[in-house]
């Protein structure tokens, strides 16, 4: 094999996950220790694609109370109104918040469903072992874990919300069931984005 296409793993080498030092692989290497911080040594990450397979399906299956149960009630002059995530893009659209209004669409809707098909098209591509579109598939999972880091958006605007109409005393807003189980689904598209190995993309083509 040319040299200059010759990864670690063919070389001897093993990538230490925790401190990120290549290793020289002995006898045994899956026993092996990192000589500088003492972890144990993988050639990939274990059971990677089993458990971010299951963390995809319960993201998947989150999904659904979080976007069809009200995420959160608004008390107006003794009056509760239970709102879900579309209903409260409807209201701000309504009430001329055009930027909140596509903040929460993005944070809320756009994201996650991007992150769990994103992540499961890939996870696919290996399983078929698909040898076309390695470069794409890899930006695109880089764009996952980038924009991952806002996907709480949606429970911060309720956060600030809640600070700003709560100083009032004829309205009040609090969060409902759906904020836990959006918060749910944000935790476990990024525990499924931590544990895929993007090697397996290379590998598998």
């Amino acid at each position: 094999m040319d040299k200059e296409h010759l990864t670690a793993r063919e070389a001897g080498l093993v990538n230490c996950l925790d401190c990120h030092l290549l290793a020289i692989k002995g006898d045994g290497a899956l026993q092996m220790r990192c000589p500088r911080c003492g972890a144990r040594l993988h050639l990939r990450k274990t059971n990677g694609m089993a458990r971010t397979w299951a963390l995809l399906i319960t993201s998947l299956i989150l999904l659904f109370p979080a976007n069809l149960l009200p995420i959160m009630t608004v008390t107006y002059l003794g009056e509760r109104e239970p709102n879900t995530i579309i209903e409260g893009i409807e209201h701000f659209i309504q009430s001329g918040e055009y930027l909140i209004a596509l903040i929460i669409f993005f944070a809320s809707i756009v994201v996650p469903i991007f992150k769990v098909v994103g992540i499961m098209l890939i996870m696919i591509s290996i399983q078929k072992r698909w040898q076309t579109w390695l470069k794409h598939r890899t930006l695109m999972f880089r764009v996952i874990k980038f924009i991952g880091r806002w996907s709480m958006l949606d429970i911060f605007v309720i956060a600030v919300m809640v600070a700003l109409v709560n100083l009032g005393t004829l309205t009040s807003i609090k969060p409902a069931p759906a904020a836990t189980y959006f918060a749910a689904v944000v935790i476990s598209t990024m525990l499924a984005s931590n544990t895929f190995d993007t090697r397996l993309i290379w590998e598998g083509a």
